[in-house]
């Protein structure tokens, strides 16, 4: 008997619009009572300020409205699970305008509320098939919004490590959709049976070749919380700094996803 054909994880288009924007409001809420003095600290994406970081946040949410202001494109490029794979070959061009708009917009809280209410506005009713033409692809609407809760999610943790005592909170649905991206896109990265990669409560993937695993306890399993799974597939840890601390619970001879790590960079 062949194996079952993997179905397509899907996603709700309506609480990922919901958890887009409330994501985006949590940042925003919490960027506001930041001081002069903490914009200015480093981040740990080198060359980047706390200002540069939190402007980069807008630019990454700005992307959908303005998008949807311009021409549709007449076919799809770009498939959600290929995203992460498509976004390196960006990161000069990001990083620079980053920099750039930055030091153009010095007012934090007049850039976040424009890019609020553009958001919404152009949410308001672009359907889902809507095709964008993103720097990485034309890609649809609905998928767009999903890769906004990997780079909110991202981002807002970048902000925590950054800024001593800053707790900003991640939206369940954008945290959960994060998740469930990246580890989907190692399971495209390394198909396979051999292991089983869980991240409780969000997401549980098979991968790597081998022997593939049917009933009992898998011999190869790496389990993980949500956030250190973000930290590795976008290299913000180590898999060895991960197993170290304990952050990581790794067993089995194909249990080491050293090799398939970060996912994105």
């Amino acid at each position: 008997m062949p194996p079952a054909k993997k179905r397509t994880r899907t996603y709700d288009p309506v609480k990922i619009r919901a958890a887009v924007i409330a994501q985006f409001g949590n940042v925003r809420r919490a960027v506001g009572t930041l001081t002069p003095e903490q914009l200015a600290l480093p981040t740990r994406l080198a060359g980047w300020t706390v200002r540069d970081l939190a402007a980069h946040v807008t630019m990454a949410v700005e992307t959908v409205s303005r998008n949807l202001g311009r021409a549709e494109p007449a076919e799809a490029e770009l498939t959600l699970l290929g995203w992460p794979f498509a976004t390196a070959v960006r990161a000069a061009g990001i990083s620079e305008d980053t920099l750039d708009l930055a030091a153009a917009h010095p007012d934090l809280t007049a850039l976040y509320t424009r890019t609020e209410e553009r958001l919404a506005e152009a949410l308001a009713t672009a359907p889902g098939d809507r095709l964008l033409a993103a720097r990485t692809g034309a890609i649809a609407l609905a998928d767009y919004l999903v890769t906004r809760t990997v780079e909110l999610v991202v981002h807002t943790d970048d902000l925590n490590a950054a800024v001593p005592g800053l707790d900003i909170p991640y939206d369940r649905q954008a945290l959960a959709a994060a998740t469930r991206l990246l580890a989907d896109a190692l399971a495209v990265k390394a198909p396979g049976g051999a292991t089983e990669v869980r991240i409780p409560p969000f997401a549980v993937v098979q991968c790597v070749e081998g022997p593939r695993h049917t009933r009992g306890t898998p011999p190869n399993v790496v389990e993980t919380d949500p956030l250190t799974w973000i930290r590795l597939a976008t290299g913000r840890v180590t898999w060895q700094d991960a197993v170290e601390e304990a952050k990581v619970r790794a067993s089995g001879e194909r249990a080491d996803l050293a090799a398939l790590l970060p996912l994105m960079s």
